[in-house]
């Protein structure tokens, strides 16, 4: 899983004016304004393309700023639905598709507020600043100074979150309270760091040494003390006597006000596609029953005898299969990488120039993270990506699903999708930046059963543990739709992991509450990874010897993210293409 911003950032309140009768806009112009709305939304992710304007600011949540910008979401809707489709060829036909569909989600996700909830899982507004801190370098002292005055900032964007929240709980849009207890030990945990080791002040340590440098680090470190803290101390205390008392004892979103249009929205984007939550209800268990048959034959060749349920409990609890230092658990990490690394080329025919290295989840945020995740680099701040691992509570963390965990979040899964579309700098912002769930996530989940080619997994124990990521991520058809649209209790959640994965209980126990926080997000995945997998079929039966591997990922790759519907048809015309 990739570090993400929240879905509503997609969206600003910049002014777009309808053109006069008679003066149609050009796709030109219709994309240039979209990716300046889009780099006023999203001043993160421009600041950390070199946006020197943008890296001074915070996104604008209040609801002023939202109505302002969905109104101009539909100016710009307007000017590009009056440019028609059949006069368009090549690249801007596919611009023109793209970016219809974007506006098309952003619209139906407007419709909900989700502002009111402003945080799911381990996403969200309050862990913004570390990204931003994460993904972003200063070479001169003005890049510097658009840091501090984001530091000085800082508080007014958590006021206007924390007012965003306290109309969720006057409308009973809220977070489960299980969740947001959780949300609150971590808002605590992060306002409890010191000031002279908070990740804030990293940008800094980016600066070329000179008389500069010393004096804006001062700078930066009073700006923590006197403003950053208090405003992370004063969220602590809100979520403490405020939105945690508040909180639903309900799980399910479809308990939320109008919960299941809500839920129905969210799969629709989610997935990009137009199933219906019992539909891919139905697909996970068929997903669920497929892979159990492929453990049980994994079980076989390790020699093992005993029950499925003996099995399990041996992976759980044998030291062979667990390191006792967090150097140890980055090590193998590494050395997993480098061998992916070694075989990209024979797979991938158009790799990207941007590296990446193995990092610790950082300590601050570690208790209760996901296991691993990838953290994008930027080209243009010379800024390498990174793939997370989280080093905490080493008992949890086996060595038999190393390696596919780092094929999904490293090489061939996030790293490259996403460095590829960094590169992509001919194209539109929002689709160097788009982050469509079923795609990237889809793509990363491929990459899993990719490396099987590349020899990664050297063990039984090893392909067994490839499985049971992916039942993990068949569960998540089950459980999500379960908890979130069949009214499933979080233990009826649960026993799908305990009963058919070798996950560690800690693994279990964050992963299930974070599907309780974020619904929907988790469909992706399986529903992205078995289209890829069914187009890759599909090109190897009609393509036959022609079929070429590195070309068919090139042309899953090399457009960006994209609605599977989108990439079907791609790959459908490149089908008919190379049959010629």
């Amino acid at each position: 899983m990739r570090a993400t911003l929240p879905a509503l950032l997609l969206l600003t309140h910049a002014a777009f004016a309808d053109p006069a009768p008679g003066m149609a806009r050009t796709l030109g112009q219709v994309l240039a304004r979209y990716d300046s709305w889009l780099t006023d939304a999203d001043p993160v992710s421009a600041g950390q393309r070199g946006n020197l304007q943008a890296a001074a600011r915070w996104p604008d949540d209040s609801p002023g700023a939202v109505a302002a910008r969905q109104a101009t979401l539909t100016q710009i809707g307007r000017a590009l639905d009056a440019i028609p489709q059949s006069a368009l060829t090549g690249e801007d036909a596919l611009n023109r598709t793209l970016l219809q569909a974007r506006i098309a989600t952003d619209q139906d996700s407007l419709r909900f507020d989700e502002n009111r909830i402003p945080y799911a899982s381990d996403q969200g507004f309050f862990v913004i600043p570390d990204y931003a801190a994460g993904g972003i370098a200063l070479h001169t002292p003005r890049d510097a100074q658009a840091w501090l005055t984001r530091l000085a900032t800082l508080p007014a964007f958590y006021e206007t979150e924390t007012a965003n929240q306290q109309r969720g709980v006057a409308t009973g849009f809220v977070l489960p309270r299980r969740v947001a207890a959780r949300q609150a030990q971590a808002a605590a945990a992060r306002a409890a760091v010191p000031a002279g080791q908070d990740p804030l002040l990293a940008p800094l340590d980016t600066l070329p040494d000179g008389p500069d440098k010393a004096p804006l680090r001062a700078r930066a470190l009073a700006l923590v003390e006197s403003t950053v803290k208090p405003a992370q101390q004063t969220l602590a205390r809100f979520y403490a006597t405020t939105y945690v008392p508040h909180a639903r004892e309900t799980l399910g979103a479809a308990s939320l006000p109008n919960g299941r249009a809500y839920y129905e929205m969210l799969v629709r984007r989610e997935t990009t596609t137009t199933l219906t939550p019992d539909q891919i209800f139905a697909i996970g268990q068929s997903e669920i029953a497929r892979i159990r048959a492929e453990m049980d034959r994994q079980i076989a060749q390790t020699g093992f005898q005993g029950s499925f349920a003996q099995f399990q409990a041996r992976l759980r609890t044998d030291p062979a299969f667990y390191v006792t230092t967090r150097e140890a658990l980055l090590e193998h990490a590494s050395r997993l990488a480098k061998r992916v690394d070694g075989q990209l080329p024979r797979f991938i025919g158009h790799l990207p120039r941007l590296p990446y290295g193995v990092a610790p989840v950082p300590a601050a945020i570690e208790d209760g993270y996901t296991t691993a995740r990838y953290d994008g680099g930027s080209p243009e701040q010379g800024i390498a990506g990174e793939l997370w691992i989280n080093t905490s509570h080493l008992d949890q963390r086996p060595l038999y699903e190393l390696p596919a965990l780092v094929a999904h979040e490293g090489a061939p899964g996030h790293h490259i999708q996403i460095a590829l579309a960094q590169e992509l700098t001919g194209l539109p912002a929002f689709r160097r930046d788009s982050n469509i769930t079923a795609y990237v996530e889809g793509w990363a989940l491929y990459s899993e059963q990719l490396v099987t080619e590349m020899g990664l997994y050297a063990t039984p124990y090893e392909r067994f543990g490839q499985l049971s990521l992916e039942m993990w991520r068949a569960c998540r058809l089950v459980m999500d739709v379960g908890l979130h649209w069949r009214g499933q209790t979080r233990d009826q959640a649960l026993s799908c992991l305990r009963d058919n994965t070798a996950l560690s209980e800690a693994n279990m126990q964050s992963e299930v509450d974070r599907y309780i926080a974020w619904p929907g997000q988790a469909l992706g995945y399986k529903i992205g990874e078995l289209k890829i997998m069914e187009l890759r079929h599909r090109a190897e039966a009609a393509l036959g010897a022609k079929f070429d591997e590195r070309r068919f990922h090139d042309v899953v790759l090399d457009e960006g993210a994209m609605p599977l519907g989108v990439l079907e048809a791609r790959v459908d015309d490149w089908i008919g293409q190379e049959s010629k």
